[in-house]
């Protein structure tokens, strides 16, 4: 087994932590990007506007600016807080935001925004015939929602969610930049030490080639599965 001159078991922590970043990223975008969708949605002007400024903030400025700006502003804004608690209370504390959750935290605001999009266009293509036949069933709200509208919300939102997670995927790249030691700032570094890119960015390539592998059929699965009872139709 090759140990790339010892800096194996760091390249795969570093692929683990890169997998783990993306998932929990993935799960806060999905519902930051549903609660902006519904937003956009609602007859609430207020919702409306926030939404509408947030989505319009985060897709017109780079993911690198927006990292940056939110992980060190981030940090510096909980330093105001806390030396206002020192000045005001006397209570002396020292919060050091991890980079980790700064990482989700971060790529999850970010793929939020894109989200939203995706599942707005989805809401939208949903016949609301079928939320009415959901209502004349005497289903509540909530549960015509949950076993009506979503599952259909779904079926058209699946191609988009799933060229979005590619790109949040790739995008998890950029946390090296804050100090998280993903596999590429792994690799980097053993790149910089020994002088042979090859032998640690190729690994790294195919690794996120394999997430990206089996990530196409997990869709291929949630798109056979929220197709159930289309097939014939089309």
């Amino acid at each position: 087994m090759i140990d790339f001159q010892g800096y194996g078991p760091r390249l795969l922590d570093g692929a683990v932590l890169t997998f783990e970043l993306a998932v929990l990223s993935l799960i806060l975008a999905v519902f930051l990007g549903l609660l902006a969708a519904s937003a956009k949605l609602s007859k609430s002007r207020l919702a409306h506007g926030a939404a509408t400024a947030y989505t319009t903030v985060v897709r017109g400025v780079p993911d690198l600016v927006l990292m940056m700006l939110l992980f060190y502003g981030g940090q510096i804004g909980v330093n105001m807080l806390t030396d206002q608690l020192y000045y005001a209370f006397d209570i002396d504390i020292f919060i050091n935001i991890n980079a980790f959750i700064a990482g989700v935290v971060t790529i999850g605001f970010i793929f939020g925004a894109y989200m939203s999009e995706t599942f707005r266009g989805a809401f939208l293509a949903v016949e609301e015939g079928q939320m009415e036949a959901a209502r004349a069933y005497g289903m509540s709200n909530w549960l015509a929602f949950r076993r009506v509208r979503f599952p259909l919300m779904m079926r058209h939102a699946l191609p988009g969610l799933g060229n979005n997670w590619m790109v949040l995927l790739k995008t998890t790249a950029l946390v090296s930049i804050i100090g998280l030691t993903d596999m590429v700032r792994v690799a980097a570094e053993a790149t910089k030490a020994t002088h042979e890119p090859f032998l640690f960015m190729i690994p790294v390539a195919l690794g996120y080639l394999a997430i990206t592998s089996v990530s196409e059929l997990v869709m291929l699965w949630l798109r056979k599965r929220y197709d159930t009872g289309f097939e014939e139709q089309e």
